[in-house]
């Protein structure tokens, strides 16, 4: 069976377009990325939606047809089944940390924490706190701009008061004489 370009594009955007092994995006790559059967066909897996992961190219390559043939046999993390975060720990450097042996030797079978990767990584911690940072920046800009309106408000009111007086001087004044 061949994967027709209708589930392709549904694998494509089930992964939002990025590696379900690295997290690279089409946009990142700078094209399509692959689909990628979890269990090979030569291992017996199918064409089912199931076993079909899109990744780059990289990942691909090093993944290759790996399956394991005897339990005592490493798994590979299924990015399907479990989320990254029960298998890796990001780490302040960007590399990833394996908290499980499977997680270990995904690491090492994809090589997740070669260099690009890393540097990735951390080009996207620091976009999302750049992001977070112009947000809150924008967040302070409209509290200026409100607490600017209400100082206006109570200029104008003060003046108002003051205008008020001036009158209520006057009057005495003009009574007392």
């Amino acid at each position: 069976m061949t994967i027709t370009n209708e589930i392709r594009e549904q694998v494509r955007q089930r992964a939002n377009f990025a590696c379900e092994f690295c997290g690279v995006t089409e946009t990142d790559a700078g094209s399509e990325l692959t689909i990628d059967h979890f269990q090979p066909i030569t291992k017996g897996g199918g064409d089912g939606l199931e076993n079909l992961l899109y990744c780059c190219h990289r990942c691909n390559q090093y993944k290759l047809d790996y399956w394991p043939t005897h339990p005592s046999e490493p798994s590979l993390w299924n990015p399907r089944r479990e989320p990254a975060a029960q298998h890796f720990l990001e780490l302040d450097n960007g590399t990833l940390h394996p908290l499980t042996d499977t997680g270990a030797f995904t690491l090492k079978r994809l090589r997740l924490n070669r260099p690009p990767l890393v540097a990735y990584r951390i080009r996207k911690r620091q976009q999302a706190e750049e992001i977070r940072l112009l947000t809150r920046y924008r967040e302070m800009v409209q509290l200026l701009e409100q607490l600017n309106t209400q100082l206006f408000i109570l200029t104008e009111e003060q003046r108002q008061l003051l205008e008020e007086q001036r009158e209520l001087l006057r009057l005495l004044l003009n009574a007392q004489e």
